[in-house]
């Protein structure tokens, strides 16, 4: 990965620094970019959440070979991994690969690796069409999100989603308001829960939520219809001064674990913070910028290595708590919970 971080940073320069740490203090504001809105704290606050969060190490145990894999939504994952729905390349990485070239590795190394990859949605047209581009070609191994427009543009672009063969599809309802559409004449915004109903009911597919930051928007995603949501803060480009995902998961977990899928995102970087948010009540996680990185650097061969690296430490970090199988990954094996 050093080379890929090496070339990844050369072609990102100006729009990310590829910093050894990503935590969003280098890249506070810098949206467009890779940076966090504002001040930067949403961003912040995900990664500092997760490095709160320590973990009892337990070695009288058997287990010595975890079992990684997982099933979500139907689909069968060698780790409880997906890639982040990331989009705009020329205006958020500095355009050096093209949105196709970007696509086709991050869905193309997840298929390689046993997991899945999301694509992201906004304008131009290029954007989502090349995510379906690569789910299509992939016979469907991908999630495509759209992001939550008016009634006319959203079903048309929900419609072409399914149409690629993907059985999942999603809405990133944390998009709304993001700065970079609004600058571009093209806002998004919420959705109140009949018209959100209306709209899961419209797709032929199993239906994620993205966005979700409290128990009662979880409850209402739940009772919307959604298969799946995630404890997202659009990687705090969205709303300054969020609490990190990390924080917020428990308390979501709490309200709606065995109603829905759950998963999160926000400052995931390892295998070591996979698990500590499986731990957290997540059934599996995503991860946003790392992917860009690896996608940039080293193409569908470099998502390929980061991925290897993150279920190596996956792994190591399940055998150091004592956990056989990711089912394994409860309260208990954090300290102080």
């Amino acid at each position: 990965m050093k080379e890929v971080r090496k070339k990844a940073r050369d072609l990102m320069a100006g729009y990310c620094k590829v910093c050894p740490i990503c935590n969003g203090k280098a890249c506070a504001g810098e949206v467009p970019g890779m940076g966090g809105l504002g001040t930067g704290s949403s961003f912040m606050n995900n990664v500092a959440a997760l490095a709160q969060v320590r973990f009892n190490m337990r070695l009288i145990h058997g287990a010595e070979l975890p079992d990684t894999s997982t099933t979500l939504l139907g689909r069968k994952l060698s780790m409880p991994v997906l890639a982040a729905p990331i989009g705009g390349v020329s205006f958020n990485m500095g355009g050096k690969i093209t949105e196709q070239e970007y696509c086709d590795a991050v869905l193309g190394g997840c298929v390689d690796k046993g997991v899945l990859g999301c694509t992201g949605d906004g304008v131009p047209p290029f954007i989502h069409e090349s995510g379906f581009a690569a789910i299509e070609a992939l016979g469907g191994a991908g999630i495509a999100f759209i992001k939550p427009w008016d009634d006319k543009e959203l079903y048309e672009k929900l419609d072409k989603a399914v149409a690629t063969g993907t059985d999942i599809v999603g809405m990133d309802i944390d998009a709304a308001g993001l700065v970079t559409l609004r600058l571009m004449g093209r806002p998004v915004g919420p959705k109140p829960l009949d018209k959100l109903k209306d709209i899961i009911s419209h797709v032929p597919a199993k239906f994620v939520l993205k966005g979700v930051m409290t128990p009662d928007d979880a409850k209402r995603a739940v009772d919307a219809g959604a298969a799946g949501i995630v404890v997202s803060n659009h990687g705090g480009r969205v709303l300054d001064h969020t609490p990190g995902t990390a924080e917020v998961l428990p308390y979501v977990a709490s309200a709606v674990k065995g109603q829905v899928a759950i998963l999160v995102d926000g400052g995931v970087r390892t295998g070591g913070d996979v698990l500590k948010m499986l731990a957290l009540g997540a059934d599996a996680v995503m991860i946003g910028r790392p992917f860009c990185t690896a996608a940039l650097g080293g193409l569908r061969e470099g998502v390929g290595k980061y991925l290897e690296q993150v279920r190596g430490e996956l792994a190591q970090a399940m055998i150091l708590t004592g956990c056989a199988s990711v089912a394994d990954a409860g309260r208990d094996i954090l300290f102080g919970a």
